[in-house]
């Protein structure tokens, strides 16, 4: 037995020196997109470790995870396993027909606590006589993969040093398959697994990776060299890909209506991309053949679906006739998933996930994508646009040919598959919801948006200061949670605009949440109009402006949603020296009860919130509003917060996250029926009791 291997210190941990070279191999293979995508492909790699118990030295697989991805690989996402143990499963193994089962059986070859739980790729990286393994899902290779004639094409290009592997789904016998062709191939450095994705291997870490590396490199050397100039076919007149401001204007007027129709099983949240290799594939005359071929590699069609949804009009069509004929196509593409499940579906077979497309492709503007959640509604785009590399790759050399719809559902409704997702954590409140929060670059608007995020929804941030609205947003989360735009709500277009960004960022809208406003606190004589204007300018026709923007999308989406009013206690109590702010309060207030009453035919709630005394953290008061309120009752501005909670029924201040918590309340489910209602969150004030 050789000798264990060094182990490398740091001020955390203690790490194998063979996985840690794994760690760094992963890490630089999945960081860069040529070598595989997102969470795609595996590697692996074998050494000695400690035995904990026994004190000896004991070999060791170390491999990654299931779900892991490559480029963000972490010790935590290794599955360990005793390679003996994991080796002996050969002799119990049942054959191709109970194959699955061996996937639990690693659970008993794992070591110690055995890290992440073992992928069903374990067994091609345990059974492979190779210190290191790594298998990735490249677009070069793949494209080879899917090619018409790709083993010969292997042949061609790599010689007797990379192996041609017919298509298999993966699992204990491809990892039997692989193993065979090495020993069979003692010169080859890899293969090319038909309609899948290639393997390499090597005596060390370093060998693996230059080998994986060799093979991207060549086919895509090759394809370069020998593919056919134009491999999606002639331009198709009229579906060329329109100016850029164009297209997010065509794609915002469409949004809406698409996520409503993909969302007829389940709400979806969205992502809009116009990446050129998109635009050209619309353009070129084969895209609607080769769009319904769908995709191959497992990986693309389990986020991508079997195959998208084209709008099959020209880029100028009209909006209203490309609503109309998306309408017709999605129940046409709902009637084809569902004789798709029933032509291959067993009586063991995992009920049909929802007959929505994933992808929905509008020529000449762009592709939108959908899933649970932001990120992976935008993993989901970036796997088809792998695909439109892979086909076009496949096309250029050859003909593009991949594994039947038999094959794929055999993948999309493998008990494996199912019994993943089954394990997946159970969804936040607000998770596929979009919310736009104006005025949320700081006080209550960033405390709402704050909250809706951490419950699961993607945020909007809409600020007159587009810095401080990007800086919220980037301390909420990444731009798959949260994003910041520019609005000014008293500019009709900028009004728009957010709206408009709201959609393409994520690909429909919720929640709106009018929060923006100011203050002047003045007695009658003082103020002026210029002052009056103002503030009735932000927030009675700022709220109009943003709310009339919002219905119309949330009309077009058919999915109902929520509109939030941040008014006030001022909006119903007479208080001295502050006519205009009062008088805009009691404007929005009764906006509520108006659009209540209008958009509830649509499932849409409208409701408000009547807070006072918010202080702390408040931009209104840090703006000079408290000051001159502190005047008015004639205490220190410092004292303003204690003072207005000694003057409630609670004692209690009031603070932004408590007009948060109301807005996260009335978004959820449990006041599904509740419209035109308003919540005070002031402590208790008696004055300003609605009843």
């Amino acid at each position: 037995m050789a000798a264990p291997e060094p182990r490398s210190r740091d001020a955390k941990t203690m790490t194998n020196e063979t996985a840690a070279a794994l760690i760094a191999r992963s890490n630089r293979l999945g960081s860069d997109p040529k070598n595989t995508n997102y969470a795609g492909g595996n590697t692996s790699a074998k050494g000695t470790d400690v035995d904990p118990v026994t004190g000896e030295p004991v070999e060791l697989l170390w491999v990654k995870g299931s779900g892991g991805d490559l480029g963000t690989l972490t010790e935590s996402g290794l599955a360990v396993l005793r390679l003996d143990r994991m080796r002996a499963l050969v002799d119990v193994y049942p054959g191709l027909d109970r194959e699955d089962e061996m996937v639990a059986a690693f659970d008993y070859a794992l070591h110690g606590k055995g890290g992440a739980a073992p992928s069903i790729d374990t067994a091609m990286h345990g059974l492979v006589d190779a210190a290191h393994v790594d298998h990735l899902h490249p677009d070069s290779g793949i494209a080879i993969a899917t090619a018409a004639d790709g083993e010969e094409l292997t042949r061609k290009i790599f010689g007797d040093t990379v192996v041609w592997v017919p298509w298999r789904r993966p699992g204990f016998q491809l990892g039997l398959d692989i193993a065979a062709i090495k020993d069979a191939n003692p010169q080859a450095i890899g293969c090319i697994l038909g309609g899948h994705g290639i393997t390499a291997w090597g005596d060390t870490s370093e060998e693996s990776e230059a080998n994986s590396l060799q093979i991207i490199a060549a086919a895509e050397a090759y394809i370069a060299e020998h593919g056919r100039p134009d491999p999606f076919g002639t331009v198709l007149s009229g579906y060329e890909a329109l100016e850029p401001s164009e297209r997010s204007a065509k794609a915002a007027a469409l949004a809406a209506t698409i996520r409503g129709l993909v969302s007829t099983d389940r709400p979806q949240v969205g992502h809009f991309s116009d990446a050129p290799e998109v635009l050209d594939f619309l353009a070129a005359s084969e895209h609607p053949r080769l769009a319904a071929l769908g995709t191959s590699c497992p990986d693309h069609f389990l986020r991508t679906k079997v195959k998208p949804l084209v709008l099959d009009l020209p880029a100028d069509a009209s909006i209203e006739d490309s609503i109309a004929r998306l309408h017709e196509l999605h129940d046409a593409y709902r009637a084809d998933y569902e004789a798709y499940y029933s032509a291959y579906a067993t009586p063991g077979s995992p009920a049909m996930r929802g007959a929505d497309p994933a992808i929905v492709l509008i020529p000449g503007v762009g592709m939108f994508s959908y899933g649970a959640n932001k990120q992976t509604a935008r993993v989901a785009g970036e796997f088809y646009r792998n695909a439109i590399n892979v086909m076009r790759g496949a096309e250029a050399l050859s003909t593009y040919s991949p594994i039947s719809d038999e094959e794929k559902f055999r993948i999309e409704y493998w008990a494996l598959e199912e019994a993943k997702l089954q394990r997946m954590p159970k969804p936040k409140p607000l998770a596929t919801r979009i919310a736009l929060v104006t005025g949320a670059a700081s006080g209550i608007g960033k405390a709402i948006a704050t909250r809706l995020a951490a419950e699961g929804a993607c945020v909007v941030i809409a600020d007159l200061d587009l810095e401080k609205a990007q800086a919220a947003a980037a301390e909420i989360g990444s731009t798959d949670v949260a994003v910041g735009v520019q609005a000014n709500v008293v500019d009709e277009a900028q009004v728009q605009a957010s709206i408009d960004a709201a959609l393409l960022a994520f690909g429909g809208l919720d929640i709106v949440v009018n929060n923006a406003g100011l203050s002047l606190s003045k007695s009658l004589l003082e103020t002026t109009v210029a002052d009056w204007d103002l503030q009735h300018n932000v927030m009675a026709k700022g709220s109009f402006l943003v709310s009339r923007a919002a219905a119309r999308a949330l009309i077009d989406q058919k999915m109902g949603g929520d509109i939030i009013y941040i008014s006030s206690k001022n909006s119903v109590f007479a208080g001295p020296n502050n006519i205009a702010y009062s008088a805009t309060k009691a404007d929005q207030a009764h906006q509520v009860r108006l659009l209540a009453a209008e958009l509830g035919e649509h499932g849409v709630k409208v409701n408000g919130i009547n807070p006072d005394g918010v202080v702390r953290g408040s931009g209104i008061f840090a703006g000079g509003w408290g000051a001159k309120r502190a005047a008015v009752y004639g205490v220190p501005e410092e004292e303003l917060g204690a003072y207005y909670a000694q003057r409630t029924l609670l004692k209690r201040e009031v603070l932004p996250e408590n007009v948060a918590n109301a807005v996260f309340v009335l978004c959820s489910s449990d006041l599904s029926h509740t419209t035109g209602l308003h919540i005070p969150v002031d402590a208790g004030v008696a004055a300003a009791f609605l009843r």
